[in-house]
């Protein structure tokens, strides 16, 4: 064992203890190449007997030009995200593939409220690429610090910056589709709940302002563009003041739902999956049957257990958007720079949508 004040053990003191070259021991410590097994146990007794751990990670980096570590931005607090069960399955997908490489992930949280918080902290830390997961607004203050060190970023839509390799849907044909997927039931008193439109979005009906064509890939706003295309400009939108929370659905459920009945929309669209939950609790607390007398229909494709509905969909096969995401990361760690790209989503159908009672 090593006293204390000697100098760390290397591995070339291991070779040598072992009698092997230092190139038979690394192969050994990495399982990467072929060693005979008396080999191996003669390398390791050694290593145990100078009290080796294995090779120094700061200076195995240094030698490949590379940190070992993902950073992940993930907008709002990380408690937040861990309750979003698509969020959860893109990060799923993008590690399973980071294991491969294999690299570290580390999640850093994006404040809403001041998107320049995270440079500082990004400043901070050795890098070999950057994912903006699910976040932040079309412009993002980090893509420029990001540019000039050089290090690569990937993101599933926002932040909107050539510089940036996505992997993104289009979100505004991909809302609409499931918006004709409800008027072709018949419906045509009809609303949608939105996640915030900006990071400052206050619970309710959303400003027209905010809905502009050039943030097209910010999915709330794309989501709100592809609704108003199939039911019109004046349909009604409210967004939710704290993300994608099924507590967001459940009070702007109420808000839409809670109204005489001939005000009452037939159909609610919801741009998550969480919040269509929120709105089906809502509806349910208030005496109404989904989807006998309000259809509701999300967004995602994610699976929600506690739910005693299947909940009309667009199914973003989110553990494969991350896969895909990961796919990039490594290809562009081994040098090569890979296209944006298009992933696919689905219509689901489920069991919360049916056509209006009566015609209405």
């Amino acid at each position: 064992m090593v006293a204390h004040g000697q100098a760390r053990p290397t591995l070339r003191d291991v070779a040598d203890r072992a009698g092997v070259s230092v190139s038979t021991a690394s192969l050994v410590f990495s399982g990467k190449g072929p060693v005979a097994t008396a080999t191996a146990e003669r390398v390791r007794a050694a290593a145990d007997d100078l009290g080796f751990t294995g090779p120094n990670p700061l200076a195995s980096s240094l030698r490949q030009g590379r940190a070992g570590a993902v950073g992940v931005l993930v907008e709002g607090r990380l408690q937040a995200a861990f309750r979003d069960p698509f969020a959860v399955a893109v990060l799923d997908g993008l590690a399973e593939e980071l294991e491969r490489v294999p690299t570290g992930m580390l999640l850093l949280a994006q404040p809403s409220d001041d998107v320049d918080a995270v440079v500082p902290q990004l400043a901070g830390l050795a890098l070999d690429a950057v994912v903006f997961s699910l976040c932040g607004p079309g412009d993002h203050p980090a893509v420029d610090h990001l540019a000039a060190r050089g290090i690569p970023m990937f993101s599933t839509g926002v932040p909107a910056d050539r510089r940036v390799t996505q992997v993104r849907i289009d979100e505004r044909a991909a809302f609409a589709e499931v918006s004709r997927h409800v008027r072709s039931l018949g419906h045509r008193r009809v609303a949608s709940v939105a996640m915030p439109l900006g990071p400052m979005g206050e619970p309710g009906p959303i400003r027209e302002e905010r809905v502009r064509e050039a943030d097209v890939q910010i999915p709330s706003i794309g989501r709100t563009l592809g609704f108003r295309d199939v039911f019109g400009p004046d349909a009604p939108v409210v967004q939710t003041g704290d993300g994608s929370s099924v507590e967001g659905g459940i009070a702007m459920g109420r808000a839409l739902l809670d109204v005489p009945a001939a005000e009452r929309p037939t159909a609610v669209v919801a741009q998550s999956d969480v919040i269509a939950a929120g709105v089906i609790v809502a509806a349910e607390e208030l005496g109404l049957q989904v989807p006998t007398d309000v259809s509701v229909t999300g967004f995602d494709g994610v699976d929600l257990p506690w739910l005693p509905h299947r909940i009309t969909t667009m199914d973003q096969q989110g553990r494969a958007r991350g896969r895909l995401i990961g796919t990039l990361v490594r290809r562009r760690l081994d040098g090569t720079r890979p296209r944006s790209t298009t992933s696919a989503v689905t219509l689901r159908e489920g069991t919360t949508t049916a056509p209006p009672r009566d015609g209405a």
